[in-house]
This record gives structure tokens, C-alpha cells and sequence, in this order.
């Protein structure tokens, strides 16, 4: 490869939201490991939706697997800033999140643990990609998404990212072998609940989502994988509309008037 000198002496932390023993993980690990030093830092267990959470009221523990290989009980979040802070003997060049087994469009980027892993690496200035592979829940076939990481890997490592800019990569299986950068799609799906009762009568419920593909918008993520093409979208930490900050700046006098007049 072109870059194999540069690419030898590069370190790539990979994590994840599905576990340390997940198959997307062990893909990533696979692609990459010819040509960097790779350490793997993932949550013991998984960790699906847990977005940027953090551990707060109870510790951390780590399980040391193998060299350079840890399992975090804790979160994707946690697991990042403990590789970045405690476990790795110097900042990696590159973090990869993943491969997530479903797929993280949308307003799932909110939710996603595999994302919130890459957002707290950008956060850290430190180039990011979130992994996923958007396919049916029996179909486990990485191949491609791992590829696609590798060559991700590859343009970042001599290119760069801007500071604290995201990579969100969605690749449906089956691939048509196309690539598009994307905005994020809008809402596309209803939340749902499925109601049940527990042995002593009480209620439960379990989330989930329905999608409805007439509501897709041209240019976004949810429409390339559609379509069967990875999609690739850009996500910076700084979610400020500029647009409401300067509108809404006129609403601080009567909003401070008001907030000093009233009397609880």
C-alpha cells in the first residue's frame, strides 16, 4: 500500500458498544492489524443505547484480556476514557467504534453507544469513526464494513479529520460497492411499545421502532443505505443552530427581568 510506512508506526484504539467478545470487534481487529498497532478497549458487556453515558456511582473495573487487549465494566464512553487516560502508553492516532451489529442513522446517533464512543474521542480531539453494519439481525457478514474501516483508516491516518469532526458509517449488506457522504436523516421512525405483565401482574415494556421509508429525504443517510450504498456522514460536537442564537438573543433582558421579579 501507499501508505504502509506511515500506516506501520500508527495506533488505532478500537471500542465498541456490544462487547468486548463481539464479532464486529474481532472484524475491525482483523482489517487492521497488518499495518497498525491496534489496542482493543471495550465494554465487558453490552452496552447498546447507552449513547455518551458515563460510570458516576460505582467504579470502573478493568479485566485485562491479552496484550494490549482490556474488557471495561463500564461504558463505550467509559472504556475510551480509560484507554485514553490509564491504559495506553500514548494517545492513539485513531479511534474506530465497532462494527455495531444494526445500523446507527438518524436520530439512532442520539442514542447509539457505538457513536457516543467516536463523540468522546473527537471530544479528546482525537479522530473518530462510528462502524455499523446495517443488516437484518441474522446476518453477521462484516467483511465489507471491515473493509471500508480499513480504507477510512487509511485516508484519515494521512489526511486528518477536522478537530472534533466524527465519522458516521453505516454499510448495508448487501453492499453495492458505492460510497456517499450524507447529511443525517430527520426522524424517519415512530417509537413504539410492546406491553406485557411479570408473574406478580406487573407491567412491562419493551421499546422499539417502526421505520417508514416513504419519509426519506434525497441526500441522506437513511436514503444510501437504502439504495444498498455505505453512507458516510460528518458530525461535529458543536450542535448550536447560529441561526436561534442570534434571533433569540433579544429574549436575555426579559428573561432575566422576569426570572429577578418573580417570587417562589
Amino acid at each position: 500500500m501507499v501508505f504502509s510506512t506511515i500506516l506501520s508506526k500508527a495506533n488505532i484504539l478500537l471500542t465498541n458498544d456490544d462487547g468486548y467478545g463481539a464479532d464486529g470487534l474481532r472484524a475491525l481487529q482483523e482489517v487492521l492489524e497488518d499495518f497498525a498497532t491496534v489496542w482493543v478497549v471495550a465494554p465487558f458487556a453490552e452496552q447498546s443505547g447507552t449513547a455518551q453515558s458515563l460510570t458516576l456511582r460505582r467504579p470502573i473495573v478493568v479485566h485485562p484480556k491479552t496484550e494490549r487487549h482490556w474488557g471495561v465494566e463500564g461504558t463505550p464512553a467509559d472504556a475510551v476514557i480509560v484507554a485514553l487516560h490509564k491504559l495506553l502508553p500514548e494517545r492513539p492516532d485513531l479511534v474506530i467504534s465497532g462494527i455495531n451489529h444494526g445500523a446507527n442513522m438518524g436520530e439512532n446517533v442520539y442514542y447509539s453507544g457505538t457513536v457516543g464512543a467516536a463523540r468522546e474521542a473527537a471530544l479528546h480531539h482525537i479522530p473518530a469513526v462510528a462502524m455499523s453494519l446495517a443488516a437484518r439481525k441474522t446476518e453477521q457478514n462484516f467483511a465489507n464494513a471491515a473493509r471500508i474501516a480499513r480504507s477510512a483508516a487509511e485516508i484519515i491516518l494521512k489526511e486528518g479529520l477536522p478537530d472534533q469532526v466524527l465519522l458516521n458509517v453505516n454499510v448495508p449488506e448487501p453492499w453495492s460497492g458505492e460510497v456517499r457522504f450524507t447529511r443525517q436523516s430527520k426522524k424517519i421512525t415512530r417509537n413504539q411499545l410492546s406491553e406485557g405483565k411479570d408473574p406478580k401482574g406487573r407491567s412491562y415494556y419493551w421499546i422499539f421502532e417502526q421505520k417508514f421509508d416513504k419519509d426519506v429525504e434525497p441526500g441522506t443517510d437513511y436514503q444510501a443505505v437504502f439504495a444498498g450504498d455505505a453512507s458516510v456522514t460528518p458530525l461535529h460536537l458543536d450542535p448550536t443552530h447560529e441561526e436561534s442564537l442570534e434571533r433569540l438573543a433579544r429574549w436575555a433582558e426579559p428573561l432575566g427581568a422576569f426570572a429577578k421579579g418573580f417570587k417562589l
